[in-house]
C-alpha cells in the first residue's frame, strides 16, 4: 500500500489542494470517547486516486476540510454514522455527498455488513479486523496500527463500483441516494439534557417526587458532563442518582448516605449545585414518555402487526434488508398520517407504500401461501 502520513497544515493543504474537484474519495476515521463525553477524533483515513493519506487530526487545523467537504466530491465510507457525527464534531462539517457501503450493500439483500464480510464476500479479499481496543491517539502509530488504519479505506473504491453495477441493474441506485441522504442529514450527537434521566436503568419506575428529583439531578449532571468534556458517570453514578432521589436529600449529610455518592464527588460548590437540582426536581410533575401507539385508533392497532410481516415479507422478496424498509415508529407515523412520515414517501412509499393504502382500505389481506411465505390477496368486501 502506498501509504502518506500527514501531521502538518501545509501539507495538508497540499493534499487537499489536489483533490480539488475529485470525483470521489474515501474515508474513515478512528475515534475514542470512553475517556470524554464528546468523541476524541484520533486519526483521519483518506484515499485518493491510489493513494492513502492518514492525517493526524491532533496536529492539523480541522477547519482546512470545509472546502472539500462542501465540494461535489462524493465522499465514500462504510458506516457512515459515527464518522458523520465525529466529524461534525471535530471539524465543524461534514460530507455534503456520501456513498455509504454498508447503506448500499442492503439494497442488495445483506443485512449491515461489517467492511470485512463485505470486502470478502465483493472481492474475495480476506482483511485483518485487527486490534478493537487499539489506542489510536498514541504517538507515533506503529506500522501495523498504519497498515491496519489505512485497510479501511483500501477497497472502499471497487466495493463501491460492485455495487453500484447490481443496483444499476436492480433500478435501486436512486434508492441508495435516498437513503445515504437521509443519514447524511439524521440528528446525531448529545442528547437533550432533559431526557437525560430516561437513560438511566430503573428511572422510569420511580414515582413522585422521586421521579422528578432523578429528572433534574441528571439534567444537572448530563450539563456538567459537558462543559468538562468527561463521561456522566465520572461526575455521578447512576446507582447514585436512583439513591438520591429515593431519599432526597436537603444537606451534604444526608447526601452521603445515598448509596454511590462518594465525599469527593460532592465538595463545595458542585455540592451546591447538586442540592439546588434535588429542590428543584421536588417540585417537577414528570410524566413518562407516551407509549408509541397511544395517539393511533383503536381500530388501527391491529394493523400494525400486519403491516410488519408484509413489510418482512417484500424484505424477504426483493432482497432488501429490512431494517432499511422502516421501524414500528415509521409504521406508527403512517397510521398516524403524519405529513413527515418514511413510509409515504421516496423509494419506501415505491416499494410499500401503495400496498399498505390497499391492506388499510380493505381492498387487500394478508395470507400464507402454503410454503411458509406470505401474499397480498385482493377481498371481496373492501368496505368491511
Amino acid at each position: 500500500m502506498n501509504i502518506s502520513w500527514i501531521d502538518s497544515d501545509s501539507d495538508l493543504s497540499v493534499l487537499l489542494g489536489e483533490m480539488s474537484g475529485c470525483s470521489r474519495y474515501a474515508m474513515d476515521t478512528e475515534f475514542h470517547r470512553e475517556r470524554s463525553y464528546f468523541p476524541q477524533l484520533a486519526l483521519i483515513q483518506i484515499k485518493h486516486n491510489n493513494k492513502i493519506f492518514l492525517i493526524d487530526p491532533t496536529s492539523v487545523n480541522l477547519q482546512l476540510f470545509a472546502d472539500l467537504f462542501a465540494s461535489d466530491s462524493l465522499c465514500v465510507l462504510h458506516a457512515a454514522q459515527q464518522d458523520l457525527e465525529v466529524l461534525n464534531h471535530a471539524c465543524g462539517s461534514a460530507p455534503s455527498r456520501i456513498f455509504d457501503t454498508q447503506v448500499a450493500a442492503g439494497f442488495v439483500g445483506m443485512s449491515t455488513p461489517s467492511l470485512s464480510s463485505l470486502v470478502l464476500s465483493e472481492l474475495k479479499i480476506s482483511i485483518s479486523k485487527g486490534d478493537r481496543l487499539t489506542d489510536w491517539l498514541r504517538r507515533p502509530l506503529t506500522a501495523d496500527q498504519k497498515t491496519y488504519a489505512a485497510t479501511d479505506v483500501e477497497h472502499l473504491f471497487s466495493i463501491q463500483d460492485n455495487l453500484e453495477t447490481r443496483l444499476i441493474e436492480l433500478e435501486r441506485l436512486n434508492w441508495v441516494n435516498e437513503a445515504c441522504e437521509e443519514l447524511r442529514v439524521r440528528p446525531a450527537g448529545p442528547v437533550d439534557p432533559s431526557d437525560a434521566w430516561l437513560r438511566v436503568k430503573e428511572a422510569r419506575a420511580l414515582k413522585g417526587p422521586a421521579r422528578g428529583v432523578a429528572k433534574a439531578v441528571c439534567e444537572w449532571r448530563e450539563r456538567k458532563a459537558m462543559a468538562a468534556d468527561i463521561p456522566p458517570r465520572r461526575v455521578l453514578s447512576d446507582i447514585a442518582i436512583l439513591g438520591i432521589a429515593q431519599i432526597v436529600p436537603a444537606t451534604t449529610e444526608e447526601l452521603l448516605k445515598a448509596r454511590g455518592v462518594e465525599h469527593r464527588q460532592i465538595g463545595g460548590e458542585v455540592g451546591r449545585e447538586l442540592l439546588a437540582a434535588v429542590d428543584r426536581g421536588k417540585s417537577l410533575v414528570v410524566s413518562l414518555p407516551q407509549i408509541e401507539n397511544d395517539d393511533v385508533d383503536k381500530e388501527l392497532r391491529p394493523a400494525v402487526g400486519l403491516i410488519t410481516a408484509w413489510m418482512s415479507e417484500l424484505a424477504r422478496t426483493h432482497h432488501i434488508d429490512a431494517t432499511l424498509l422502516g421501524t414500528r415508529n415509521d409504521i406508527l407515523a403512517l397510521l398516524r398520517k403524519s405529513p413527515h412520515g418514511r413510509l409515504s414517501v421516496g423509494w419506501r412509499a415505491e416499494m410499500v407504500g401503495k400496498d399498505i393504502e390497499r391492506i388499510l382500505s380493505g381492498e387487500a389481506g394478508l395470507s400464507f401461501n402454503g410454503h411458509g411465505r406470505l401474499r397480498l390477496l385482493p377481498t371481496n368486501n373492501p368496505t368491511i
